[in-house]
C-alpha cells in the first residue's frame, strides 16, 4: 500500500458497556459521522482515517491498560480521550508519561490537579469547571424577586459529584445564599422520600441536586409527589439532558432547571450543526442510540474537528507540534470557535442553564427545536425567560 494510502489510526476507549454507555454510544456515532465525513473529502493529509476502539465497559481501572495496548501494539498515530472522568482520569498517567497529545470528551476538572500542558477538555466549562457548570443556577436565582436565601444541597454519593458540589458552595456563598442543608445518598436509593422529607424541614428556598440517571429519575418523581416546594430546583442533574429521561418523565420535567452544553435554539446554531444533527438522528433509531443527540453529538464531533484541523496545519502526528498549535489557535466546530485556555480548559465558559416548560405528554418530537427546554442563562444564549418560582411552572400545565 502506498504511504498516502495507509489509514491513519486514532486510538481510544469508551465506556460502550456499563453505567455510562448510553453517552458513550451517541459519542462513537457522532465520530462515526465524522469519519465517513473527513474520508469523504480525502481524509487526513491525504490519508483515509480509521478508529482502534476499545470497550472499557465503564472500569476505570481498565483504561490505563487499553492505552498501553493501543500505544505500544497497536502503535496508533493519535490517541484521544473517551467520554468523561472515569475514563479521561485513569488515562493520564501514561498519557503523560509518554508526552502524548491528547483532546478529551467531558470530563469535569480532569486537568485540575495534573496541569498537564498537553491535555484539551472538550466541555464548554471554561477556567474554572467546579464553578461554571452550577453558576448559572445561583446567578438566576439571585436576580429572583423575593430574593431566595438559602439553599439544600443533595448529591449521589459518587466521584461525578465531587467537583459540582465544591462549586456549588463556592457560587452560593458568592452569590449570598447560605447553605442551609447537605445530604449525600447511595446511587442505589430508590425511595428519595426521606431524602426530601430531610429538605423539607429546613424549609430550604432552593434545592440544588446533583445526579446520575436513574437517581435523577426518581428524584424528579419525588419532588413531583412531596409537598416540599422549593423556588427553584435542578442544578447539576446528569440525565435530563438525554432524550430518554426527557420522555421518560415527561411533564414532571417542567419547572425543573439544569444545565446544559448545547441546546436547539437560534443562538446555539452555529455552523454545520444542524445538518450533522439530521444525518445522526436519520441513524439513532438503528443504532439504538439517544434519538435527538443534543448533549453528546455536537460536542463529540467537534473534539474529532479539533484533532483533525491540528493535524493538518501541522502536517504530521508529532505530539508536541500538535499541543503547541491547539494552545495558540482558535477552532471552528459544529460548537462554535473554540479557544483553549488554563489547564486545556475552554477560555471562555458556555455552560446553559435551561428550564423545562410547557411539555405535555411522553412525545420526543416535543423536545426537537428547543420550544420545551428554554435557555434562561447566559443572557447572551437565552431563548426565552425563567418561570419563578417552581410552583408557577406547575400551574401552566
Amino acid at each position: 500500500m502506498a504511504a498516502e494510502e495507509t489509514p491513519i489510526r486514532i486510538g481510544y476507549c469508551l465506556s460502550l458497556t456499563g453505567p455510562l454507555a448510553g453517552n458513550s454510544q451517541s459519542a462513537r456515532l457522532a465520530h462515526e459521522i465524522w469519519r465517513e465525513d473527513i474520508n469523504a473529502r480525502g481524509g487526513l493529509l491525504g490519508r483515509p482515517v480509521e478508529f482502534v476502539r476499545y470497550d472499557d465497559r465503564g472500569n476505570a481501572s481498565a483504561v490505563p491498560g487499553i492505552y498501553e495496548r493501543l500505544i505500544d501494539e497497536d502503535k496508533v498515530d493519535l490517541v484521544i480521550g473517551g467520554y468523561g472522568t472515569n475514563t479521561l482520569l485513569p488515562a493520564m498517567p501514561l498519557v503523560m508519561e509518554r508526552q502524548r497529545f491528547f483532546v478529551g470528551l467531558m470530563g469535569l476538572g480532569v486537568n485540575n490537579a495534573l496541569v498537564y500542558p498537553n491535555y484539551f477538555a472538550m466541555i464548554p466549562t471554561g477556567p474554572e469547571p467546579n464553578s461554571a457548570l452550577t453558576e448559572g443556577f445561583f446567578e438566576l436565582a439571585a436576580q429572583q424577586n423575593p430574593l431566595p436565601t438559602t439553599v439544600a444541597l443533595v448529591s449521589a454519593d459518587a466521584e461525578f459529584s465531587r467537583n459540582p458540589i465544591l462549586g456549588a458552595k463556592t457560587n452560593a456563598e458568592k452569590y449570598g445564599i447560605k447553605v442551609v442543608h447537605e445530604a449525600t445518598y447511595p446511587l442505589s436509593t430508590e425511595d428519595f422520600t426521606p431524602v426530601l422529607d430531610a429538605v423539607a424541614e429546613t424549609g430550604s428556598d432552593l434545592l440544588f441536586l446533583c445526579s446520575y440517571l436513574d437517581d435523577s429519575i426518581g428524584l424528579v418523581r419525588a419532588v413531583r409527589s412531596h409537598h416540599y416546594r422549593p423556588k427553584m430546583v435542578g442544578g447539576a442533574m446528569i440525565g435530563p439532558q438525554n432524550t430518554a429521561v426527557k420522555t421518560t418523565l415527561g411533564p414532571l420535567l417542567n419547572g425543573f432547571v439544569n444545565y446544559e452544553y448545547w441546546a436547539p435554539v437560534p443562538k446555539m446554531m452555529f455552523p454545520g450543526v444542524q445538518e450533522l444533527l439530521n444525518t445522526y438522528q436519520a441513524r439513532a433509531g438503528e443504532a439504538g442510540v439517544d434519538l435527538l443527540g443534543h448533549y453528546m453529538v455536537p460536542l463529540a464531533y467537534s473534539q474529532m474537528q479539533v484533532v483533525a484541523q491540528a493535524v493538518e496545519a501541522t502536517g504530521g502526528f508529532d505530539d508536541e507540534s500538535l499541543s503547541e498549535y491547539t494552545r495558540e489557535h482558535a477552532f471552528p466546530t459544529v460548537m462554535g470557535d473554540v479557544r483553549f485556555g488554563v489547564k486545556g480548559e475552554w477560555s471562555k465558559p458556555r455552560v446553559l442553564q435551561v428550564q423545562f416548560q410547557g411539555i405535555s405528554g411522553h412525545e420526543v418530537g416535543q423536545f426537537q427545536n428547543g420550544s420545551r427546554q428554554i435557555v434562561v442563562s447566559p443572557s447572551e444564549s437565552s431563548s426565552g425567560e425563567l418561570v419563578f418560582p417552581y410552583a408557577e411552572a406547575l400551574t401552566a400545565e
